[in-house]
């Protein structure tokens, strides 16, 4: 039944489009103007009511105030992300935001959150699909960048909800244009997916065989794209105003935006002409004309697109890549129509890249695809299997301050794992969770998530709890965690909720900082598990000498025990993780005949009726309990 369909969206940055499956085929769905693109912009007209795509665009113009676009690039992001964005921006966020709030920005007299403004571009999407169908749309797939954030794919999933779309899926885009080409093609093979857009740039290496789509890695750069050049240029031009001019148009919100339509004019016609002329009428009847050649405007640009080779080259590292095993490249985004962009990825890949797809279209074509198989799918589309990636490690902090990962980035979704821990304090009742998404060794480094409390525990001594951890991550990216402890059978869960006041280059140099910091994490990491390790012992030692197994060892036991603790103990905050290794085993060797004399006790405690808690035996003085490695504070 048509009401029971399935659409596929691209939600992007500077157009959106709506696909369905037709026969064996993804087609496109045209607007009302006869158009396949939805330009993502939002307006106010005079009326308060919203206008939304090329209806929306003379506003930019006539009243920016009243119109917002490129609304992607705010979305799942805080307040002072994007304080010195927005000042090349016509729209102004609300004046009583707070730190960590989600943002609000002002359309007129209204204020909307930037899930609002895409839904108004869903919805949309959304009656041009009715109108198409002549029936309702309710169920879709929706694209993002493979590097959005738990925040951002929140935000969309969001947006789509206020659409009064039930989004039963978020699929990379990448990873939707893969699905695109391989339904085309075929064949099996090695294919790297160079997605540069308007807002976002997503690098993705997959393997195609037998109808599976494996993701093997993916990087990436959540703040990179066609704005960005068209920032460049505008501000180049309005810096040439204001010196051979004299005119300050940085306080013209209207003329801002009629040079920004020319320089994207002008940029646009680069692509297939050598010279162009950016040309404008400005204020008080002057006029600004600037010739551009081909050659300018890739010098100009080649430090922004020269930030793609980065993703590009660790994304074929971490695949155990080079690039000459790459069977296919294919270009997905309008910024990939520039010259430069395509010569750019030939030299990289070492071979020309794929471009008989539609680089606007391809991705809601995929999406289409993932939206077919979904519904159960056609002849074309039922042997298909769709495998993502998640592209962060995710793991807890744990003892020290070190980050304990427990999926590991580029492991495929949905996925699941599990670690289990103890505690490191006897009657401990209480366990802190903090979940970290990141790849540096140290907690401090990577970027938190979420926290939450394991309460109730039943006293027991240290080392005795067993909690187990989860991490789940569904088909969407998204994290639930819970913990439980096993033997009393008590638990906490928490879904992880968007965090909006991240910086997108805290995200996108996690995996850059991991490899430039490793060396030193990791000698950071070895020093405090093994300083963690000389507390746990030393207060294990502390404890037995309070234990009637004390009174049995001889002088000379005693003796050498107590060298062997006064050697650990000076050397327990050096900062050779090996020194103190070597402290820690000589006074386990040497406490080795307490710890079976402590044992003993207990056991004969225990037989007389009593709990080893009565009797005030805990862990011995031997190497801390294999879970220890990741104890509580």
């Amino acid at each position: 039944m048509a009401s029971d369909r399935i659409v596929g969206i691209d939600l992007g940055t500077t157009n959106s489009l709506v696909a369905f499956m037709q026969g064996e085929n993804p087609v496109v769905i045209p607007g009302e103007d006869g158009s396949n693109l939805v330009p993502s912009v939002v307006a106010l007209d005079e009326r308060d009511q919203i206008i939304v795509g090329n209806a929306a665009r003379k506003y930019l113009i006539e009243t920016p105030e009243r119109a917002i676009y490129s609304v992607k690039r705010l979305m799942g992001r805080g307040v002072e992300d994007v304080r010195d964005e927005l000042k090349l921006f016509p729209f102004h966020l609300a004046d009583d935001l707070q730190a960590g709030e989600v943002l609000r920005i002002r359309l007129g007299e209204k204020t909307f959150t930037p899930p609002e403004v895409s839904a108004f571009v869903l919805r949309q999407l959304k009656r041009n699909a009715e109108r198409y169908f002549g029936a309702p749309v309710t169920k879709a797939v929706i694209t993002v960048p493979a590097y959005f954030n738990d925040a951002q794919r929140q935000a969309t999933k969001d947006a789509g909800r206020i659409a009064g779309l039930e989004v039963l899926r978020l699929v990379n885009e990448p990873t939707a244009a893969s699905l695109a080409y391989g339904l085309d093609k075929k064949q099996n093979g090695i294919i790297a997916v160079y997605d540069l857009g308007g807002g976002t740039f997503d690098i993705s290496i997959l393997k195609l065989q037998d109808g599976i789509f494996e993701v093997i890695a993916t990087n990436g750069d959540t703040h990179l794209g066609g704005d960005d050049i068209d920032n460049l240029l505008l501000t180049i031009a309005l810096d040439d105003i204001l010196g051979d001019l004299k005119i300050d148009l940085r306080r013209n919100a209207e003329a801002v935006q009629a040079l920004r339509k020319a320089v994207i004019d002008a940029k646009i016609q680069l692509s297939q002409h050598t010279t162009v002329t950016i040309s404008i009428e400005l204020p008080g009847g002057k006029h600004y004309a600037r010739e551009i050649t081909r050659e300018n405007f890739e010098g100009l640009i080649q430090p922004i697109i020269d930030r793609t080779v980065g993703p590009c080259r660790q994304a074929l590292k971490d695949a155990g890549l080079k690039p000459e095993q790459i069977d296919e490249v294919v270009l997905v985004g309008g910024s990939t129509r520039i010259p430069k962009v395509r010569t750019l990825v030939e030299e990289l890949f070492q071979r020309k890249p794929h471009v008989d797809l539609n680089p606007d279209e391809v991705v809601a074509l995929g999406a289409a695809v993932q939206a077919n198989i979904l519904s159960g799918g056609s002849e074309a589309t039922e042997n298909m299997l769709l495998l993502d990636v998640t592209p962060l490690s995710l793991g807890i902090e744990v003892a020290g301050g070190v980050t304990d990962k427990i999926i590991l980035r580029n492991s495929t979704i949905p996925a699941s794992a599990t670690q289990h821990y103890t505690t490191q304090i006897d009657g401990q009742a209480n366990v802190a969770i903090h979940v970290l998404q990141g790849e540096r060794e140290l907690a401090k480094d990577c970027r938190s998530l979420a926290r939450f409390d394991l309460k109730g525990i039943p006293p027991m001594p240290a080392g005795m709890p067993r909690i187990e951890v989860k991490f789940l991550i569904d088909a969407n990216g998204i994290l639930q965690v819970s913990a439980r402890e096993q033997r009393s059978g008590t638990e906490a869960q928490i879904e992880v909720q968007p965090s909006y006041g991240l910086t997108d280059e805290q995200v996108e140099g996690m995996i850059l900082d991991s490899f430039d910091y490793a060396e030193e994490d990791f000698r950071q990491r070895q020093i405090i598990e093994a300083r963690s390790e000389a507390d746990t012992i030393l207060a294990a030692l502390e404890k037995g000498r309070k234990s009637p197994a004390w009174g049995v060892l001889t002088r000379d036991e005693t003796k050498n025990i107590a060298r062997l603790e006064k050697a650990l103990l000076a050397v327990k905050n050096a900062d050779d993780h090996k020194v103190i290794r070597e402290a820690i085993d000589a006074l386990n060797q040497g406490t080795m005949r307490l710890a079976e004399l402590m044992m003993d006790s207990a056991v004969a405690t225990a037989l007389k009726g009593k709990t080893m808690e009565d009797a005030d035996v805990g862990e011995g003085p031997t190497a801390p309990h294999p879970m220890a490695k990741a104890e509580f504070e």
